[in-house]
């Protein structure tokens, strides 16, 4: 082990391979605490040749490689095993925006760069990047890619994997794979960036990616809407589609136990309505024209929504500043979950026209089981994408109802199942979700998947335990 790590600092630099306990500490845990491994090293590489350098001597090494960029992730996909086997290639350090092309528009940057940065450069070039997540600020566009994030606007632009015209990627045998190609168009056989994207790392390293860029919203109109019931949020969003279409960019359901929580826990969080109501509505309208007529094609199909009982109530956002404390409620869901305390969480999809079905027969399957359990419920409903979570009101309760995650996952994930749905919609598979996969995906397409991981990685080197 000293002349391989020996080796790794003298491709990085000794105050880039971190050995220390202490130094390692914060790369060696996820985001939310659940997963705590350890590594042989951090290594931090600056460049891509770096990147390529480190995995040849893995590769010589038989060491194993756990890819790393934010660490944001909700799955422990980007946290080592506590075999202490692996190192960590943590690759903050590649934060270069390599080549913003608006007329193509595209932009290229590298992997360690984060997503705020990259929709800052967007608009720099009067474009729109518009992959938006909570976590933004410090998620980094590798992840991004290797966990298909999705985000809240992707009922108008579609998941990350729709976003990626090209990569560059290093492969497990330390070779470079130049695949930055800003192409719509490239019909010359397989497309095999796609098997990187939500590949969690388990395949190689993405180092750099070129990413679609849009035109720029000019005009925008953000709506907080009381509904009754999953149904009528459903039909609520048939409605907008069918007079504003693609116009419609984001559309999040919220369920009032997931408001009440950020009521409790964020300061200077604010109820938008007067009365509280069982389930609300977030959407979002955007237009390329500076004049267009949104607010009013919004306001008049709102007015005979409230009379047709298909909204109970609602607030259109005046200003920018309303906009952004509407949308700091649903952002700040999770944190206010986090801070209330652990909940047995589920990132699943369903068809949009299921989304009422399953949330009416899990509650009733669950409840059955667990009565009194606390439901939080929230998501994005235009894509079918919803994060069910589960607790007891009581802390000296929920201990002991998280002590039956297996049992009380199994009930979600089966119904999800049923409803020819998803176990993981936009979080991926990490640790968590590993040991699910055979129940949930068909043989072939196990057997396939490990067909494809076997030739990109004969050593079985790249982020093992997680995804197979």
């Amino acid at each position: 082990m000293p002349v391989f790590v020996d080796t790794l600092r003298d491709i990085v630099g000794s105050a880039h391979c971190l050995t220390a306990d202490a130094d390692m500490a914060p790369f060696l845990t996820d985001w939310r605490g659940r997963y705590t491994g350890r590594a042989r090293a951090v290594v931090m590489p600056a460049d891509t040749a770096e990147v390529a350098a480190v995995m040849r001597a893995c590769a010589a090494a038989g060491c194993p490689v756990v890819p790393q960029g934010g660490n944001t992730g909700l799955c422990g996909g980007a946290t080592p095993l506590d075999d202490g086997a692996a190192i960590v290639i943590n690759l903050s350090r590649l934060r270069r925006i390599r080549h913003v092309d608006a007329a193509n528009n595209a932009i290229t940057v590298e992997a360690g760069v984060p997503l705020a940065l990259v929709q800052a450069a967007a608009e720099e070039a009067d474009r729109l990047f518009p992959l938006s997540l909570a976590s933004e600020g410090s998620c980094e566009v590798g992840g991004v890619i290797s966990t298909n994030a999705g985000g809240v606007q992707v009922l108008r632009y579609g998941n990350t994997r729709e976003l990626v015209l090209g990569l560059e990627v290093v492969l497990p045998s330390g070779e470079i794979w130049h695949g930055l190609r800003a192409l719509r168009k490239d019909n010359t056989g397989y497309d095999l960036k796609q098997l990187f994207i939500g590949a969690e790392g388990t395949l190689g390293i993405v180092t750099a990616a070129t990413l679609k860029l849009f035109a720029r919203p000019r005009c925008a109109v953000t709506a907080w809407l009381a509904v009754l019931d999953p149904a009528a949020a459903v039909g609520l969003l048939a409605r907008l589609r069918g007079v504003a279409g693609d116009r419609v960019t984001a559309f999040e359901l919220i369920s009032r136990p997931s408001l009440e929580l950020v009521l409790q826990h964020i300061p200077g969080a604010r109820d938008p309505l007067d009365r509280a109501c069982p389930w609300y509505v977030l959407t979002e309208l955007t237009d390329t024209q500076a004049g267009s007529n949104l607010a009013t094609l919004l306001d008049a199909e709102l007015e005979q929504a409230i009379a047709d009982g298909a909204v109970l109530d609602g607030t259109v956002a005046a200003t920018g500043a309303q906009a952004s404390a509407l949308w700091s409620l649903r952002e700040n869901i999770s944190e206010a979950q986090k801070r209330e305390g652990v909940s047995i969480k589920h990132d699943i999809s369903v068809p949009v026209s299921a989304i009422p079905e399953f949330l009416d027969r899990a509650s009733l399957a669950l409840q059955a089981c667990h009565p009194g359990i606390r439901i939080v419920a929230f998501g994005h409903l235009g894509d079918g994408n919803l994060h069910y979570n589960l607790s007891r009101p009581s802390r000296d309760e929920n201990a002991t109802f998280i002590a039956r995650t297996e049992e009380v996952g199994r009930i979600v994930h089966d119904l999800v199942h049923a409803l020819n749905g998803s176990i993981s919609a936009e979080h991926g598979i990490g640790q968590l979700k590993r040991e699910l996969m055979p129940r949930y995906k068909a043989s072939l397409e196990l057997e396939l998947m490990r067909g494809i991981k076997a030739l990109f990685d004969p050593q079985m080197l790249m982020n093992p335990g997680k995804v197979l």
